[in-house]
């Protein structure tokens, strides 16, 4: 991704994301670590950014690293100290049993559009359109993703363009088409205008 190539044509279409940017320094960038970026996302789903840190402190606190084989080494008591649900449990044990079982591949990603990637992601049992969004946009910095279901994104559309919450279909289609084809950074600013840590997945 050609960042300050995509700053550039934002802050020519956007005046006020201009100055928004103009407020944050760093940029979006992948761990390179699929499994890693999946669990972190079910960790994520419906809780706030603080729960979810919580959560996933104490997870990395069991395990030291973060890998499929790990996970599995875990008992559910272990995850539930954790502060993980019962459904959340069942989620992140499938993936780590799809990882090392080889019914998962990312490489097949980079032959797919968005929605094809999207819906090949969503096979895991508990990986949702969100989770998706969030690994297409943190782990393998997809240019062009539009988050929707993100309370977060929605709530920063709302508070820097002085809208309702949420914001109307119709905002939220003139601002992908605004944004386009770099939303997945448009959305990284926004996100930081209200969350001072640098969200990472």
């Amino acid at each position: 991704m050609d960042w300050n190539q995509a700053r550039l044509y934002l802050s020519r279409k956007d005046k006020i994301l201009s100055h928004i940017m103009k407020k944050f320094s760093g940029k979006l960038i992948s761990r390179n670590d699929p499994f890693y970026s999946l669990c972190k996302s079910i960790v994520g789903q419906q809780v706030s950014v603080a729960s979810a840190n919580s959560v996933w402190l104490k997870l990395e606190s069991k395990c030291h690293k973060i890998t499929p084989e790990k996970i599995l080494q875990l008992s559910k008591n272990d995850l539930k100290k954790c502060g993980f649900s019962r459904q959340k449990m069942e989620y992140i044990n499938e993936l780590a049993n799809n990882f090392i079982k080889k019914k998962f591949d990312i490489k097949k990603l980079k032959y797919m559009n968005d929605n094809e990637a999207i819906d090949y992601l969503s096979k895991n049992k508990g990986i949702g359109r969100w989770s998706s969004e969030m690994f297409l946009l943190f782990n393998q910095n997809r240019l062009n993703i539009f988050p929707v279901q993100d309370i977060g994104f929605l709530k920063a559309i709302s508070k820097n363009y002085k809208l309702h919450y949420p914001p109307s279909k119709k905002y939220l289609i003139y601002f992908k088409k605004l944004w386009s084809p770099y939303c997945s950074v448009a959305t990284w600013y926004m996100w930081r205008t209200v969350d001072p840590d640098i969200v990472q997945y």
